[in-house]
């Protein structure tokens, strides 16, 4: 007989899907949780995936994210899906799409960018050369940070 793990539908909140395998953890960092506030976070790690083969899935309930949220995700996990649930209907379904331009998400790594300077406090800015995977470049030096180096800045 076949068995079949089942997650527990959420009646608010935000089901991100579609998260590159074993990403989910660094998922819950940028979104700060486990917060104490939200009471029920469910996590699906390394499942399988008709499209993808190998996928994680995020539950939050009563929390919607928002759309600097969705900038730091786009980051990590390109080509996840968010849902958002109300009275356990999915009223709206987006792919993320990564922004032609990132703003104080994450740090250039040229320790002699001006945004790293203690005594200069500048946003750091970065223009989106490539999406998947993600290669940046600083607005400010010009340094390219690729996926690898955003994605240890998650860890």
């Amino acid at each position: 007989m076949k068995s079949e793990l089942k997650i527990k539908a959420i009646e608010n909140g935000t089901v991100i899907d579609h998260i590159t395998a074993n990403k989910s953890l660094h998922i819950l960092k940028i979104l700060g949780l486990p917060d104490g506030k939200v009471k029920n976070v469910t996590v699906a790690m390394n499942v399988s995936s008709s499209e993808t083969g190998r996928k994680d899935i995020v539950k939050i309930e009563n929390r919607e994210i928002d759309h600097q949220e969705l900038n730091q995700i786009a980051l990590i996990a390109p080509k996840a899906t968010i849902n958002i649930i109300r009275d356990y209907e999915v009223i709206k379904k987006d792919k993320i799409i990564l922004p032609e331009e990132i703003t104080s998400i994450i740090k250039c790594t040229n320790a002699k960018c001006i945004t790293n300077y203690v005594s200069e406090p500048i946003t750091s800015k970065f223009n989106v050369i490539e999406t998947q995977p993600s290669v940046l470049r600083c607005h400010y030096c010009g340094k390219l940070i690729k996926h690898e180096d955003i994605e240890k800045q998650f860890e």
